[in-house]
C-alpha cells in the first residue's frame, strides 16, 4: 500500500472508530478507563485530528471486538450475499440505523427509540463529545436535555448543537417509538443551506444578496 494510501486509510477511521465503540454499547470516559488512553486522544482520534498508532488500534481492536481490518475499512465484502444494514441495538433498546458509510466527514444515521413503559422516564443521561450534530424528528415526541435546556421536538422539528454541550434525548411519546434522523460532522463543521432565489418581481438580486451575506463566517 502506498504511503498516501495509508495516509488516507489513517485520516478515515475515525468515524469507524466513533461507530465500533457505540456498537459496543460503550462512553470515552468508559473505553478510556478499559485501556488507559485518555478521553480527549479517543475523542480527537475518532474526530480525526489524531491518527491513530498501530499499538492504540490492537488495544481498541481487542475492547470492541472488532479486527483491525473492520476498524480500517479494508475488510471484504460478502461475496455471494447481498449487502443488508442492519438496526445497530443499544443496552437501552435503541436502535441505530447507518445510512452512510463512515469514511470521515459528515455521517448520519436513523434513531428509533422503543415506546414508554408505565413510568415517564427520567431525565435523559447526558454525554459530551467533539463535533456538531443535527437531529430532525420524523415521528413521535423526543427529550432533548440540551445543557440546562429541556426542550420537546415533535415530527418536523429540528435540532443542531455542538456536542460538547452536554447533551441527551428520552422518548415522551405515550404508547408509541419515536424516530429520528441524526447527522454528526467534525467540529466546526456546520451545514449550508442553498435556497434558490425566487423568480420574477425583480427579486433575484436581493435573495443573492442574502445567500452571501449567510456564506460570511
Amino acid at each position: 500500500m502506498a504511503v498516501d494510501d495509508v495516509d488516507g486509510t489513517l485520516a478515515a477511521m475515525g468515524p469507524r472508530l466513533r461507530a465500533a465503540r457505540e456498537r459496543h454499547g460503550a462512553t470515552l470516559a468508559g473505553v478510556s478507563r478499559a485501556t488507559g488512553i485518555s478521553s480527549s486522544t479517543l475523542s480527537r482520534m475518532e474526530t480525526g485530528r489524531r491518527k491513530p498508532t498501530l499499538e492504540v488500534l490492537l488495544q481498541l481492536s481487542k475492547e470492541y471486538g472488532a479486527g483491525l481490518d473492520e476498524l480500517a475499512g479494508t475488510a471484504p465484502a460478502p461475496a455471494t450475499e447481498p449487502r443488508v444494514t442492519a438496526p445497530l441495538s443499544f443496552g437501552d433498546d435503541k436502535a441505530v440505523l447507518p445510512l452512510t458509510r463512515y469514511v470521515g466527514g459528515l455521517h448520519a444515521h436513523k434513531h428509533v427509540l422503543p415506546a414508554l413503559e408505565e413510568d415517564p422516564p427520567a431525565r435523559p443521561r447526558q454525554v459530551s463529545h467533539d463535533g456538531y450534530e443535527w437531529l430532525c424528528v420524523l415521528y413521535g415526541r423526543l427529550w432533548l436535555a440540551l445543557g440546562d435546556q429541556d426542550l420537546l421536538l415533535t415530527a418536523g422539528d429540528v435540532a443542531e448543537f455542538d456536542t460538547r454541550t452536554p447533551h441527551g434525548v428520552a422518548n415522551t411519546s405515550p404508547g408509541g417509538p419515536v424516530e429520528y434522523l441524526i447527522m454528526f460532522g467534525p467540529q466546526g463543521e456546520r451545514l449550508r443551506p442553498r435556497t434558490p432565489p425566487a423568480t420574477g418581481r425583480g427579486t433575484h438580486q436581493p435573495n443573492r444578496a442574502r445567500a452571501d451575506q449567510e456564506e460570511q463566517p
